[in-house]
């Protein structure tokens, strides 16, 4: 783990609070934009290639100063920060999620294959998108992320458009860690770091299910539990070394 670099202002709310944005002095060579559904913090200047490399951060509502240091160096590697995607997953957060793609692949010019990063409930939307798009996923990383329907007290039945005694009878139709065949077969590479500790999303229902049931399909994903941690800001997981250098290894410039 490193010790938090210092930084800007901009990065204390981290596009969520326009007139902070204002203000802030710019030292690091980035800009930053809202979007249709969705912010942007892009790195400057751009690596050379034709595509340039993005991180797809869910909740977007979550990039806060817990995130700073990490999402420096995202952008110091000239890999840059993007958020779309809320909490719950379901077939509305999946076709928002969609748009936002088509946005920054289509138009933006970034690349085809974003590497998704899913922080607590934004586990479940990324990792919903991601298994009904496997063949658009360069790569996933989770910070105590939701993978199951089932893992998390909090889920929002309405979100899926059906009643919840119907979306138990049909979990294994929405539920992402079901649907894990496509991302297998595509080598996707998986990471998540989570407690075990966390009684809010519990890590045998969810990150430590992910990973039985990835390897069972022959797919790779890297676990890291650390001790007596529960779900929480504690800066080891927004500080993490390895997290950081899965990005950097994996983000797609293509």
């Amino acid at each position: 783990m490193k010790s938090p670099a210092s930084l800007p202002a901009l990065f204390v709310f981290l596009l969520l609070v326009e007139p902070v944005l204002a203000q802030a002095p710019q030292k690091k060579e980035f800009t930053q934009e809202r979007l249709p559904n969705g912010y942007l913090i892009a790195a400057r200047p751009e690596l050379a290639g034709t595509r340039k490399a993005w991180v797809w951060y869910a909740p977007d509502w979550a990039l806060s100063k817990e995130t700073n240091w990490m999402v420096e160096q995202f952008l110091e590697a000239g890999i840059s920060v993007a958020a779309c995607g809320g909490a719950y997953g379901g077939p509305e957060a999946v076709k928002k999620m969609t748009a936002f793609y088509e946005e920054m692949t289509e138009r933006r010019g970034y690349s085809k294959k974003p590497l998704l990063l899913g922080r607590s409930q934004g586990g479940l939307t990324t990792l919903s998108w991601a298994t009904a798009n496997p063949e658009k996923v360069g790569a996933f990383a989770g910070i105590y992320p939701v993978c199951s329907i089932s893992g998390w007290d909090g889920v929002n039945a309405g979100n899926y458009g059906i009643p919840k005694d119907e979306l138990v009878r049909r979990l294994k139709e929405f539920n992402p860690i079901d649907r894990l065949e496509g991302l297998a077969r595509a080598k996707v590479p998986l990471f998540a770091i989570h407690g075990d500790k966390d009684t809010t999303v519990p890590l045998e229902k969810n990150s430590g299910l992910l990973e039985e049931r990835y390897a069972a399909l022959g797919g790779t994903m890297q676990l890291l539990v650390p001790k007596g941690q529960g779900h929480s800001t504690w800066e080891g997981f927004f500080q993490c070394q390895e997290l950081v250098d899965f990005v950097k290894t994996h983000a797609k410039r293509e």
